[in-house]
């Protein structure tokens, strides 16, 4: 069967919430009914049949063939099957994720991963800011799953993360794993100021000595661990990452001590 393909026809007017369009909201659909969908975000009724020329019927494969910045929600609530974007998306993509992969080909705005709980979402261009991390008023960002940025983040990556991995190719903002309260995020590349401020517990990973940290870290030396050699291979078996991230006895700091101070940034030493 030929995945369920949703062909862009025209940039739309406004921005579109695309949360409809996942194979548990489509299930027992028709294209017919599925063209019917209200996708616009403005008191005018936009269809999906507005917007998208719809083919194929595998509803466990789904492909965005063409896309724009006005794409919001695209993958939010995925729970099974795949879905794949050929370019970029706005905010809030894959937010509330507890399972199935979302594939975006270009970048992604605001909130990428948002609450997500389970599943994968790769993008292989940058993001936005708040990477995995709450909407306004919320008190728990990402609590599970992996969240995989091949290009760059901008600030506040990981907010409040309580669990899953968050991996970055190409450097990051300020305030990574800002409120961190437990879980990882590992980071290849140039990284903003204050890295895991205010962070309670969890690990942050980084391939250089980070420039500018609070002076609420303090240095704990360079502990003969396992789980740095442990993680490298993932990161490498996984195809996450093309090489490994810390090495042998990355050198490490404990924090942050303004509040709980349980977590740990480890770093790449160099020789």
């Amino acid at each position: 069967m030929k995945a369920l393909t949703f062909a862009i026809l025209s940039e739309p007017e406004e921005r579109l919430d695309l949360s409809p369009l996942t194979p548990s909201r489509l299930a027992g659909l028709s294209q017919v009914q599925i063209a019917k969908l209200r996708i616009g975000t403005s008191s005018h009724p936009v269809m999906v049949g507005d917007v998208f020329n719809v083919s194929g019927t595998d509803l466990h494969s789904i492909v965005f063939e063409g896309s724009t910045k006005r794409f919001d929600r695209v993958g939010a609530g995925l729970t099974a099957g795949s879905i794949r974007v050929d370019g970029d998306v706005g905010r809030e993509a894959g937010r509330k994720m507890s399972g199935g992969s979302l594939t975006i080909q270009g970048s992604a705005d605001d909130h990428a991963g948002s609450g997500m709980i389970d599943g994968r979402i790769e993008i292989k261009g940058n993001t936005g800011s708040y990477l995995g991390g709450p909407l306004a008023g919320e008190m728990v960002g990402m609590s599970g799953g992996l969240l995989i940025v091949r290009g760059k983040a901008s600030d506040y990556a990981g907010d409040r993360l309580r669990r899953g991995i968050i991996a970055i190719g190409k450097g990051c903002g300020g305030y990574a794993g800002y409120r961190m309260i437990a879980g990882t995020i590992a980071i290849a590349g140039r990284v903003g100021a204050v890295p895991g401020y205010l962070m309670k517990r969890g690990s942050i990973l980084f391939d250089r000595h980070p420039t500018e940290l609070s002076p609420t870290f303090v240095p704990c030396g360079e502990p003969d661990i396992a789980f740095s050699s442990l993680f490298d291979r993932f990161l490498v078996r996984e195809k996450i990452m093309n090489r490994p991230l810390l090495g042998d006895r990355p050198g490490r700091y404990g924090g942050d001590n303004a509040v709980l101070g349980k977590g740990e940034i480890l770093f790449r030493r160099k020789f």
